[in-house]
């Protein structure tokens, strides 16, 4: 017996669309990208500040974070990996359907992982967000001192280094943290989003 033969769908009362109706505005993924130490989580987080002085319902996903309860059973072979972006995916999928911006911070280094996640969503509600910096710009700022780390083999399969990262090939929207200041690029995401009409 199939273990999901026994479970059904159950329809809610409400739909996304009577969510989005009440908060205003459209719901959907912005999916940041991008190297370890490029800026993800700094500049989720300030956009997320911006949508809120916009009235913006937004929760933010970070990478780190999320490991701590979530994904606390992951570690950082590929097959982890994958299931690490996995269950963001649907747990993103969960914060659209109920009429809600979220923004989610995750190196997420597989073109498959984040075209799965994409598959996910209904047409527009995915936007990928490449968070482009050279690795030796990442390397200079190593907040967390993982680079180091990785050079020395104390970290072993560490993205960028020892492991691949694949840069997205269409992304929806592309912003160089080494070129422009956080503000800066907090404000081409919200031109972006503006330009679609989904804020």
């Amino acid at each position: 017996m199939s273990k999901n033969e026994n479970i059904v769908w159950h329809q809610a009362s409400l739909t996304k669309q009577d969510r989005q109706k009440l908060n205003n505005h459209q719901s959907f993924v912005l999916w940041f990208t991008g190297l370890s130490g490029s800026g993800k989580s700094t500049v989720a987080n300030a956009v997320a500040s911006k949508l809120y002085e916009l009235s913006v319902r937004t929760y933010v996903l970070d990478g780190d974070n999320i490991r701590h309860g979530l994904n606390k059973d992951l570690g950082f072979n590929d097959n982890d990996r994958k299931e690490n972006i996995r269950r963001i995916g649907e747990v993103s999928k969960l914060f659209v359907d109920s009429g809600q911006v979220v923004l989610t911070a995750f190196i997420s280094p597989f073109q498959e992982d984040r075209a799965v996640v994409r598959e996910l969503l209904d047409t527009g509600e995915f936007i990928e967000v490449f968070v482009k910096c050279p690795i030796e710009d990442c390397e200079k700022r190593d907040p967390k001192g993982l680079y180091v780390k990785a050079r020395q083999g104390i970290i072993p399969e560490f993205t960028g280094i020892s492991s691949p990262y694949e840069e997205p090939t269409e992304p929806e929207l592309t912003i160089e943290t080494n070129k422009y200041t956080v503000e800066e690029c907090v404000d081409q995401v919200i031109t972006y989003l503006k330009t679609k009409e989904l804020i």
